[in-house]
C-alpha cells in the first residue's frame, strides 16, 4: 500500500515524488508518501526538534513567506476555510459513477501490483526521517541492549521504512516483518541488495483481511511495534473495523502503533476534480488507487477503546515555490498508540 502512479496531472494529485522532477502536485504529495524531503520542497528537521512539534519555523510576518521554502504550524484563515468548503461540495456534485466505483471498490490490490511492476525499486525513496519521528523505535527496539523485539511495517512497499529501521539495528535480537497486498511490493523487498533473512521476513496480507489468517511467523500478541505509514488512508471506512481487529490481534499489549497518514484538507484532496469522490473524504485517483483524508477526531474513534492515544498531532504545513509564487498547503496526521493490557481491559469493563 505504497504510494503509486504514473499520472502527472494535479488531477490526479498521487503521491509521487517518485514519478518525475516536474514541480506539480502530484511531485509533492508522492515525496510525502515516500518519505523523502527534497531541498526544493521540505527543510530537514534538527535533532533538536519534538518529533510531535512538527518543526519550529514560525511564519509571523505574511511578507516574509517566500524567504523559506517551508513554513510549520500554519493556520488557514476563515476565507481559506469557506473556499475548501466550496471546493468539497463540488467534489459532492459530481462523484464517481456507480460503475467505476464497483470497480475501484472491488480489487484495490490490482491497482498497486500493476505500479509495482512498473516501477523499479530504485524508483522509492528511504524515509529517513524516521528516527526523528518516531525515536520510540530506537530506544526500544534497535538499541543494542533492546532484546528479543518484533517490528511489523504494514503496507511497506519497495522497503522505504524496514531498510532504514534496519540499516540502524544494533540488536541481534531483532525481528523485522514487512507486509502489503502487492505482490509485486513483496518481491521488490526481497530482492533489495539489502534484505537480510536472517533479521527480516515478508508475506503478502492485507491489513482488511477478515479470513483471521495473520501473517507468516506472528502468533497473536506477538508484535512490539506495528508501523502504520499511509496505510490506513488506503482503506474503505468499512474496512477500518477489520483492520483494527487485526492490529489488535498482533500487538502485545503495551505494544505501539506507530501512524502517519493524510489528514482533512489537505491539498492533495481540494485538488481533486470531479468523478474522483467515492465518498466522503475517500478519493480515486488517477491511477486508480485510493486515499482518505482523516480527522484527529476520526482517528481517536476508529482506534476506539482497546488503544491509549499516547501522542498525537496534526502537522500542518506550508510549502512554497519561491520561483512561481506557488503556495502548496500540506496536512498529515501523527500518531503514537499504546496497547492497552488485558489487566486495564477488564478495569474499564467493571467500571
Amino acid at each position: 500500500m505504497s504510494p503509486l502512479t504514473a499520472d502527472p496531472s494535479l488531477e490526479a494529485v498521487i503521491d509521487t515524488s517518485k514519478v518525475s522532477t516536474e514541480i506539480t502536485v502530484a511531485n509533492i504529495d508522492l515525496a510525502t508518501k515516500s518519505g523523502q524531503p527534497t531541498s526544493k520542497w521540505d527543510i530537514p528537521r534538527t535533532e533538536r526538534d519534538d518529533p510531535f512539534q512538527f518543526g519550529q519555523r514560525y511564519l509571523d510576518d505574511e511578507d516574509a513567506v517566500w524567504d523559506y521554502n517551508a513554513w510549520d504550524h500554519v493556520e488557514w484563515d476563515e476565507e481559506q476555510e469557506i473556499l475548501a468548503q466550496e471546493k468539497l461540495q463540488k467534489q459532492r456534485e459530481n462523484p464517481v459513477n456507480d460503475f467505476d466505483r464497483k470497480l475501484y471498490m472491488s480489487n484495490p490490490s490490482r491497482y498497486w501490483d500493476l505500479f509495482y511492476r512498473n516501477n523499479r525499486s530504485n524508483f522509492f525513496k528511504d524515509r529517513k526521517w524516521l528516527q526523528l519521528e518516531f525515536p520510540s523505535i530506537y530506544a526500544k527496539a534497535t538499541a543494542a541492549d533492546s532484546g528479543p523485539k518484533t517490528i511489523l511495517e504494514v503496507g511497506c512497499g519497495a522497503g522505504n521504512t524496514l531498510f532504514p529501521i534496519f540499516a540502524a539495528n544494533k540488536n541481534p535480537e531483532l525481528k523485522i516483518v514487512g507486509v502489503d497486498f502487492s505482490h509485486r511490493a513483496v518481491e521488490l523487498v526481497r530482492e533489495s541488495p539489502e534484505f537480510d533473512p536472517a533479521y527480516i521476513a515478508t508475506d503478502v496480507w492485507d491489513l482488511a483481511d477478515d479470513s483471521g489468517i495473520l501473517p507468516a511467523g506472528l502468533e497473536e500478541n506477538s508484535v512490539d511495534f506495528i508501523i502504520l505509514i499511509f496505510v490506513f488512508s488506503a482503506l474503505a471506512p468499512e474496512q477500518w473495523a477489520v483492520a483494527i481487529r487485526n492490529v489488535d490481534r498482533l500487538l502485545k499489549p503495551g505494544g505501539e502503533v506507530l501512524f502517519r497518514d493524510y489528514g482533512r484538507y489537505d491539498m492533495a484532496q481540494l485538488r481533486f476534480k470531479g468523478g474522483r469522490l467515492l465518498q466522503d473524504s475517500f478519493y480515486v485517483r488517477g491511477d486508480g488507487t485510493r486515499v482518505y483524508f482523516f480527522t484527529e477526531d476520526e482517528l481517536r474513534e476508529i482506534f476506539g477503546t482497546k488503544f491509549a492515544t499516547e501522542k498525537m498531532g496534526t502537522d500542518r504545513r506550508l510549502l512554497v515555490n519561491r520561483k512561481r509564487k506557488l503556495k502548496m498547503y500540506r496536512i498529515w496526521l501523527q500518531a503514537r498508540f499504546i496497547k492497552h493490557a488485558a489487566s486495564d481491559d477488564v478495569k474499564r469493563l467493571t467500571r
